[in-house]
């Protein structure tokens, strides 16, 4: 976020700011209501501390499809996609959430990720018809969130993204407005995940119909004005969190490691385009996928609330008691949530057995937090080519 605009989202009463997430409120005193309002439609909030870079010229889409995970040289003009960029052995490098208004190809990133992501993209223009400029102090992310009843953007619950569509720009004809396809991922994609254990309840990604607006920044002041007429509130980003935890959708600011790969998460969903060509990292994908399976897996912990003690990124999560006690994880994104109550994401090893007991130790050994695992990524999650196993050289096979 430019430091000569700060965010006129701070100034509302009762904002408040976290110190390690600068610059934008973590909610403005009443998160569980903000949790509400936000779930039903109501509600926006302050993403302002994200990164906006602009690709433009004619090779944009083709260039970007040959770097990255997703099909890109198909998306038309309005059109929302994410895709992936990934090192050269698989591992998550950049998310980025693509749109593209038929002149340019706008990318939002996490704000810590736009120089880094310039510089490569810069390196790798060679002799393509391509330019790349980081807007972040020119242009806003605002968040919200469509209403489970609103099937329209016009419709009751929608009453938040009207009005930030109203104030998203639109240099080319097309609103900056890209929308989330977590709730129905494209059919290129592969989804690990199955329904809620015992339950055959839907996937909790139905309720995430999630949206990101881009606004000037000198239209932020009208638009925070203009909140109450239309009959939305502000919301800060504890309650974006604690319902995208519920949704099981990862964040590479706090889900993603050096080691990560896109199995691990459940992001072939949304990001990953299993039939297109060839890209940085895509023999991994592959292999993985048809032949192996992902080292890790993310789960949904439901935590136990007699402590009051809510863990933080990072700390570790381990399975048995006693000496046979052993880590099997760390907690990703810890969150409070005003009907599930506190609750996290969490990447555990393959071999953590589904059923387990597990324990946070909440803060280096101040508390321990009991907790209950939804599976996301099951441990059997990819080797879907089911290729036989041969027998090895030389060995002998059962007398019949």
């Amino acid at each position: 976020m430019s430091d000569a605009m700060p965010s006129p989202f701070v100034t509302l009463a009762g904002a408040v700011v976290d110190p390690e997430v600068p610059g934008i409120p973590a909610h403005y005193g009443a998160p569980h209501r903000e949790q509400h309002e936000l779930a039903d439609g109501r509600s926006v909030v302050d993403l302002g501390n994200r990164g906006v870079i602009t690709i433009t010229g004619v090779d944009r889409l083709t260039w970007l499809d040959s770097l990255t995970s997703q099909r890109l040289s198909t998306l038309t003009p309005g059109g929302s996609a994410e895709t992936l960029l990934l090192s050269p052995n698989g591992r998550i490098e950049h998310d980025i959430r693509v749109f593209d208004d038929g002149e340019t190809t706008w990318l939002l990133v996490e704000g810590e990720q736009t120089g880094p992501l310039v510089d490569f993209l810069d390196r790798m223009r060679f002799m393509l018809r391509v330019e790349v400029t980081d807007r972040s102090a020119e242009w806003a992310t605002v968040g919200a969130l469509m209403g489970a009843a609103a099937d329209r953007s016009d419709a009751p619950g929608a009453e938040a993204v009207q009005i930030l569509t109203r104030y998203a720009a639109s240099p080319a004809g097309h609103p900056l407005v890209w929308h989330d396809a977590w709730a129905q991922p494209p059919v290129t994609g592969w989804q690990y995940a199955a329904a809620v254990s015992g339950h055959g309840d839907p996937h909790p990604s139905s309720s995430w119909r999630y949206v990101e607006v881009l606004v000037p920044r000198g239209e932020v002041s009208a638009l925070v004005t203009a909140l109450p007429a239309a009959g939305v509130t502000p919301a800060g980003w504890l309650a974006l969190e604690a319902l995208r935890v519920e949704a099981w959708r990862p964040r590479q600011a706090t889900e993603v490691d050096d080691r990560a790969i896109p199995h691990e998460f459940d992001w072939m969903r949304t990001a990953v385009h299993l039939a297109k060509g060839c890209y940085r990292g895509q023999e991994t994908v592959a292999k993985v996928h048809n032949l192996g399976h992902p080292p890790r897996r993310l789960v949904m912990l439901h935590l136990d609330g007699s402590e009051s003690v809510l863990p933080r990124h990072g700390d570790p999560v381990y399975a048995g008691s006693g000496n046979d006690r052993v880590q099997v994880g760390i907690i990703t994104t810890p969150a409070r949530h005003g009907e599930l109550g506190g609750i996290a994401l969490a990447l555990l090893k393959r071999s953590a057995p589904v059923d387990a007991d597990l324990v946070v130790v909440v803060g280096g050994g101040e508390a321990e937090v009991a907790a209950a695992q939804n599976v996301i990524v099951p441990p059997d999650a990819g080797s879907v080519a089911h290729v036989p196993r041969l027998p090895r050289l030389g060995e002998r096979r059962a007398e019949r």
